[in-house]
């Protein structure tokens, strides 16, 4: 914590934020429950090179044995039915897993989206803010400039819902789609 202080005196905030990612990320983290644990690490193994070259060897084994080479006796012979049905239970399960962790990843991805949300409408209210401050400065100066039209529309409110109803009319409808800047500007 003395080096985040450290940093930040210096004009430095990146090792905060580092920080206070990495804590949202170990907070979801302890969060899971042993099953969400289990998924994951079932679908990070599921989609390594390991996982593929284990198979090949299964499956090149199972082949062999089975094809009665070298004298062995079959236990599933040609067409394999056993080793179908293995491979079916496992794509069931496998893809169970998969989907317990997409699912808890886009529930992850939704509250960050949400966060980046509520970040970005602080954002725009706080530019704002400071563009009122410095035309303020500016009159205060006494200094003249041309009137900005994009100016004044920037200062006004931007209207979160308008913007999503605009979206979602565009993706609904591409050609009498509004566009977005357009109809936070009737909203006001």
């Amino acid at each position: 914590m003395v080096a985040i202080t450290d940093s930040r005196r210096g004009g430095d905030a990146h090792a905060e934020n580092v920080e206070q990612i990495v804590r949202l990320e170990n907070r979801d983290r302890v969060q899971m429950g042993i099953s969400d644990h289990f998924a994951d690490l079932m679908t990070r193994f599921s989609g390594s090179m390991i996982y593929v070259w284990l198979h090949v060897v299964w499956f090149a084994v199972w082949i062999v044995l089975n094809l009665g080479l070298f004298g062995l006796t079959a236990f599933d012979a040609f067409p394999f039915g056993f080793l179908t049905m293995i491979v079916s239970l496992e794509a069931i399960f496998l893809s169970t897993f998969v989907l317990i962790s997409q699912n808890r990843q886009a529930i992850q991805a939704d509250r960050r989206a949400k966060v980046d949300l509520q970040i970005n409408m602080i954002a725009e209210q706080e530019i704002t803010k400071v563009m009122g401050l410095v035309g303020e400065i500016h009159e205060h100066l006494g200094l003249r400039g041309s009137h900005d039209h994009e100016l004044v529309r920037m200062q006004k409110p931007t209207h979160v819902e308008a913007l999503a109803d605009a979206v979602e009319a565009a993706e609904s409808s591409p050609d009498t789609a509004q566009d977005p800047k357009s109809a936070a500007d009737t909203e006001h």
